[in-house]
């Protein structure tokens, strides 16, 4: 099994979600803060590093962007 996110504009979302049902498979839809949040989790595997910071620590090194 493998799975594509497409994200495009409400009429080409339409016309998509019915040729992959009609080929098919099984489609999801999500909401933009969801896509959002799965780029966040997939940014942040990139650069896990096992270590725990404090809530100070972390509250620190956003501030300073």
């Amino acid at each position: 099994m493998s799975t594509l996110l497409i994200n495009s504009d409400a009429s080409n979302t339409k016309l998509l979600l019915e040729l992959a049902k009609k080929l098919g498979a099984n489609v999801i839809a999500i909401e933009d803060e969801q896509y959002e949040d799965l780029l966040l989790g997939k940014e942040m595997d990139k650069v896990k590093t096992n270590e725990l910071m404090s809530k100070d620590e972390i509250l620190k090194k956003i501030n300073s962007k």
